[in-house]
């Protein structure tokens, strides 16, 4: 059963007005966000085997956020596709680079990751479904089981979600004020 993991990158800077979006690099927070979000996806057990990230700089920061936490050997890929372009385009890149992995993680952007997450998600949770319908914060993840075999037949409103994370809860309970905190 393939496990997609949608990782929306961390909070970015806008302080250098007139740079290019595509060389956008995370800001404070994001440097923050991006490791927290490492260890919950390493102390949970949602380790990639695969990791196709966006060409962007901040969804690259946001990957060398992660690598410290993910302690394996694992396939990353860069693509140009998960920049500028639609759900069906993630979709695709889904399909075409998930191989064998049966866990895969692509670090995108909004509004097409979230636009994704709602397109392959049909069943789980409904408030989970729902939010993720109206929000999808930086650095925010979304994991999503498939009970097809292979990458290259999951279909739209396939998907059952299983969690979503916001940078805000981990924090929370990093600072000891969440639940059992």
């Amino acid at each position: 059963m393939p496990r997609l993991l949608l990782l929306r990158h961390a909070k970015s800077s806008w302080d250098v007005p007139g740079l290019n979006d595509h060389d956008r690099p995370l800001n404070s927070r994001g440097r923050h966000a991006a490791p927290l979000m490492g260890r919950h996806i390493a102390a949970h057990a949602l380790l990639p085997e695969r990791i196709v990230c966006s060409t962007a700089r901040r969804t690259r920061e946001t990957l060398a956020g992660l690598l410290p936490y993910l302690d394996r050997e694992m396939d990353i890929r860069l693509s140009r596709d998960l920049y500028d372009s639609g759900p069906a385009d993630y979709i695709d890149v889904i399909r075409a680079f998930g191989g064998t992995a049966r866990v895969l993680l692509i670090i995108g952007h909004n509004p097409t990751l979230q636009e994704t997450a709602v397109e392959l998600v049909g069943t789980g949770n409904p408030a989970l479904i729902d939010t993720i319908a109206t929000e999808y914060p930086t650095a925010s993840l979304a994991v999503i089981d498939f009970p097809e075999k292979k990458w290259s037949e999951i279909t739209p409103h396939g998907g059952r979600i299983v969690a979503f994370f916001q940078p805000r809860e981990l924090e929370a309970i990093d600072s000891g004020n969440g639940p059992g905190g």
